[in-house]
């Protein structure tokens, strides 16, 4: 059996501006910083043996924080970064609600069916995300850690539990979000989703979902 432990990323610069990101590459806020610190204090209980991040810079700080407490070297890996989201990232929520409201609602429904002006091909998106796990399924330690974002970290869900990527949306998570994937032979298991029970005494605004 194997447990796969999905953190998001603490709070962004582009997060706390509501500004879509993507690919952008920005870093955390001091509020992010210290979620990605009591993140780490909680997952000393999950008895981690390997850290995997993604290599934006707002991920891998996450998982070099949590490295810290828990004394792990991080791994990056490109295929769990963020989906490109094209022409839409750099734009605010704000604008967007002003002004394609209608087309945002839908990608937010069905992202295979409704797909944002030249953003990364959902299939590629999956592809990449779907190399990523089996590479980790096959490792001898059972209990990895992941630190990604919303997209990547709700992409993996969907490939794990085979409920295909127009779902990709319905498994929201926040800032620092911790999710648990357990994986035993072909049987998987949420068995967390999405807890932020360690900021139950720190709780910035809500923060968007890319």
């Amino acid at each position: 059996m194997k447990n796969i432990i999905l953190v998001r990323h603490g709070e962004s610069e582009y997060n706390a501006k509501r500004i879509v990101q993507g690919h952008i590459d920005t870093d955390l806020t001091p509020a992010g910083i210290v979620q990605a610190r009591l993140a780490g204090e909680a997952l000393k209980k999950f008895n981690i043996q390997r850290i995997f991040s993604s290599d934006l810079r707002r991920a891998y700080r996450t998982a070099t924080i949590i490295s810290d407490v828990l004394n792990i070297p991080v791994e990056k890996d490109q295929r769990i970064r963020e989906m490109n989201f094209g022409e839409w990232e750099g734009r605010s929520y704000d604008h967007i609600f002003e002004t394609d409201y209608e087309t945002f609602h839908n990608w937010l429904k069905n992202p295979v069916a409704c797909p944002l002006p030249s953003q990364e091909e959902i299939s590629k998106f999956e592809e990449r995300l779907s190399s990523f796990y089996k590479d980790i399924l096959n490792l001898e330690e059972k209990n990895i850690l992941v630190v990604a974002h919303g997209g990547s970290i709700q992409g993996l869900l969907c490939v794990a539990c085979r409920i295909g990527m127009e779902n990709l949306w319905a498994l929201k998570h926040s800032n620092t979000g911790i999710t648990v994937l357990q994986v035993n032979k072909k049987e998987v298991s949420i068995k967390l989703l999405n807890s932020t029970a360690h900021l139950e005494h720190y709780r910035p605004k809500e923060n968007p979902i890319m």
